[in-house]
């Protein structure tokens, strides 16, 4: 009995793994190229002459409140100057996030078959950090000033956790994280559980939109990072039954354990400062992706549907010991 168990488990392994390649190999043919439209070089080498043209082609980009010496002004800034230069070095070409941009648009095609292609946009915006993309029905607007690497000289003063994320490698993962906003229906999250696995939920989407991206990718966190909390799920777990976190209603627990931030709150001088932010939202992942690991018959979409506690329920969650 116990070889016949094995046998099975062997066999549906591969039947997995062979599911698994056949899905990639669709993915892979379909066909859906991009291309960054530069609006960042065209708008800081635009004349007067050229302006009418850009407006016509790009009018989202132009408030009609504002008269055409406004946008003419705002060209001649020497602090927009400065952003266009830094952002041309940064990105003279823009081939390695367009071959990502477009993985992640064969993969939502191919999940979600109304997805329709957008116009993608590079632009500037005086580094709008809280607004690094955009996403649109039909526009995607990506703020390529937030992406120059976290040790430009532009984001002196913004705190270290914020601008490690200003790398061009995380361009598509903020785009899978919009996206993510986009087609995962928002919940009313009333419990840390309930927030835990919303975060995880928006996680395993990047799961399936950006799986050539890494775990520490898709959550912004460092390899470090990543490591620490995989060693410590035991210990985080046990943090969070004991002191009975995971059904309260303490509205600081998100941002303790949720929201970004430097290090998660356990407010223990030994570990929080070696935590990584967004403890909880990592955690949340870890069920979520327990739960479809043992439910391979729900599909994804029923189960971003699905309440935090029948997912928590029914997910035979365990810690890494």
């Amino acid at each position: 009995m116990k070889y016949l168990s094995f046998f099975l488990l062997i066999m549906v392994t591969l039947a997995s793994c062979k599911n698994e390649t056949k899905v990639t190999d669709e993915i892979s043919k379909i066909k859906m190229p991009v291309h960054i439209e530069r609006f960042d070089k065209e708008f800081s080498a635009a004349t007067p002459a050229d302006l009418a043209g850009l407006k016509a082609n790009y009018p989202f980009m132009f408030s009609k409140t504002y008269p055409d010496a406004f946008w003419m002004n705002k060209i001649q800034d020497t602090l927009q100057q400065d952003l266009s230069k830094a952002v041309l070095k940064t990105f003279p070409k823009t081939n390695d996030v367009e071959k990502d941009i477009t993985s992640l648009f064969q993969h939502l095609i191919y999940y979600y078959p109304e997805f329709n292609k957008p116009r993608v946009i590079g632009t500037t915006s005086y580094v709008d950090y809280r607004n690094k993309v955009i996403v649109t029905d039909s526009i995607d607007i990506i703020a390529l000033d937030t992406y120059l690497g976290p040790d430009h000289e532009f984001y002196l003063g913004v705190q270290e956790y914020i601008r490690n994320g200003f790398t061009k490698g995380l361009i598509v993962v903020d785009l899978a994280g919009a996206y993510a906003d986009s087609y995962i229906l928002p919940t009313k999250n009333k419990t840390l559980l309930d927030e835990m696995i919303s975060a995880g939920k928006r996680l395993y989407f990047k799961d399936l939109m950006i799986p050539f991206k890494t775990d520490a990718e898709k959550i912004e966190y460092s390899t470090a990072q990543l490591e620490w909390a995989a060693a410590n799920e035991t210990y985080i777990w046990k943090y969070f039954v004991e002191r009975e976190l995971l059904y309260s209603t303490d509205s600081k627990l998100p941002s303790r354990f949720i929201n970004p931030a430097p290090f998660s709150k356990f407010y223990l001088a030994e570990i929080d400062n070696e935590s990584p932010g967004r403890i909880g939202a990592y955690m949340g992942w870890q069920i979520v992706r327990a739960y479809m690991e043992h439910h391979k018959d729900v599909s994804f979409k029923d189960m971003f549907n699905m309440s935090a506690e029948d997912i928590f329920n029914q997910s035979k969650f365990k810690p890494k010991k």
